[in-house]
């Protein structure tokens, strides 16, 4: 408990001794933003009884000045003149098998790595890759694309050629058992969005793949092409509306405290939380960055966030450290104690799993994965309504629950796996 305290006052100095001036001069532009559930069907290359397997897809969309998220990409756009554009990114790697061995083999992973974009002609580019995945798997993409936009409509096709040295090929194709030559695959696909009305957006794309020979002739593989297709729904802006130049919001720095719970999340929200006794406990720091403050009509406010997250060490678990990226919104109720309501939907990776949440998913058989659905909600009330003071308006005192899992064994990349785990927090807010 002490050294809890000592690092929330510590926290608390840092954001007390920032100006508070800054809170009314500083404003935000609209941007561009996405959630999305997406279904994904694919061809598994593999000689078994199936042959395709299909998955869900929380997918996130995000356009800042440097950081952005495109679906199941991210990075950080970090110089740009003239014609090129060079990027650090990371993209969501699928490894298809059948869906009945993807919790024992949890081999979908992240390729990260580089990226320079050329712009070829009026809405044309060739991007340049160079990466690798945790495994140090290699591959190079050149890919050449176009992007056409209008109001409604969205569409983005490509040509891709994938190079893989021998260490990808033999992971990804020879399971460690095969030694695979270098190659190179050939795909050809298109992406695409429609705005039916207000926030609300259809997703689809569709991507053929034509492996390389070495690939094909493995004793392993049984197809010559690959093939996959994804189709979804999910709110944005309303893209036929012009963004707006200032939000009604500001960004904001959030610190919490939480408290493990083996109790489900209709268990907490019912009041009848159970206590873990061993008390594992964590620490985070939120910051949340303004998209819009408005959703389907409503005065309801958007926020891309992202946190980094202390798990405290305990008798029966070691330090660990957590990544959060998700969009978070807000609907503030105006009482004379003005009380807000927020949830947020994003994606989570432990460098090491939380006792919590490995005793919960031993139980019921499941291996735990470090990447999996992030889910926040709160209940917060503005200190400035209750002290009186000018100052404090951009404070706010809440509760939040911290919740990790899988959306019931249908999201391949996060192992197939039903359940997860749960803190409830106490948090202090600042607006700036």
């Amino acid at each position: 408990m002490k050294k809890f305290s000592r690092l929330t006052m510590t926290l608390l100095a840092v954001l007390l001794v920032t100006p508070q001036a800054q809170a009314e001069e500083r404003t935000y532009q609209e941007r561009e933003w996405g959630l999305g559930m997406i279904m994904r069907g694919a061809t598994i290359p593999f000689a078994t009884d199936e042959t395709k397997v299909a998955s869900m897809v929380p997918m996130m969309w995000f356009e800042g000045d440097h950081v952005y998220f495109q679906g199941t990409e991210g990075g950080l756009r970090f110089y740009k003149k003239d014609r090129w554009r060079l990027s650090v990114l990371g993209r969501l790697h699928f490894f298809d098998i059948p869906e009945e061995f993807q919790n024992d083999y949890q081999g979908d992973t992240i390729d990260f790595g580089v990226q320079a974009r050329y712009t070829v002609f009026g809405p044309t580019h060739l991007d340049l890759e160079l990466m690798t995945d945790f495994e140090g798997n290699g591959l190079a993409n050149i890919r050449y694309g176009a992007s056409w936009k209008s109001r409604r409509f969205l569409f983005y096709p490509y040509a891709e050629l994938k190079i893989k040295n021998r260490q990808y090929n033999s992971y990804y194709f020879g399971l460690d058992r095969e030694n695979i030559a270098a190659g190179a695959d050939l795909s050809v696909g298109f992406q695409g969005t429609y705005h039916f009305v207000s926030s609300l957006y259809a997703y689809g794309s569709a991507k053929f793949t034509l492996l390389d020979q070495q690939v094909r002739e493995s004793p392993l593989v049984n197809k010559d092409g690959l093939s996959e297709i994804q189709l979804g729904l999910g709110l944005s802006n309303g893209r036929t509306e012009d963004l707006k130049p200032v939000v009604d919001n500001t960004a904001y720095w959030r610190v919490a405290h939480g408290w493990a719970t083996p109790s489900s999340l209709s268990d907490i929200f019912n009041g009848q939380a159970a206590k873990d006794e061993f008390n594992n406990q964590l620490t985070s720091v939120f910051y949340g960055y303004p998209l819009t403050d408005r959703l389907l009509g409503l005065p309801i406010h958007m926020f891309a966030t992202g946190g980094l997250v202390w798990h405290w060490k305990s008798s029966v678990q070691d330090n660990a450290q957590e990544v959060v990226a998700n969009i978070k919104m807000y609907y503030t109720i105006p009482l004379p104690i003005r009380l807000r309501v927020g949830a947020a939907e994003g994606v989570s990776y432990v460098n090491s799993i939380p006792y919590v949440e490995e005793t919960q998913l031993g139980k019921k058989g499941y291996k735990p994965s470090k990447m999996l659905n992030f889910l926040d909600f709160s209940a917060d009330i503005n200190i400035g309504d209750i002290t009186g003071g000018k100052d404090m308006k951009h404070w706010w005192l809440g509760y939040g629950i911290h919740h990790r899992s899988a959306i019931f064994e249908s999201v391949q990349h996060f192992g197939r796996i039903k359940g997860g785990s749960n803190f409830q927090t106490v948090y202090l807010q600042w607006h700036y």
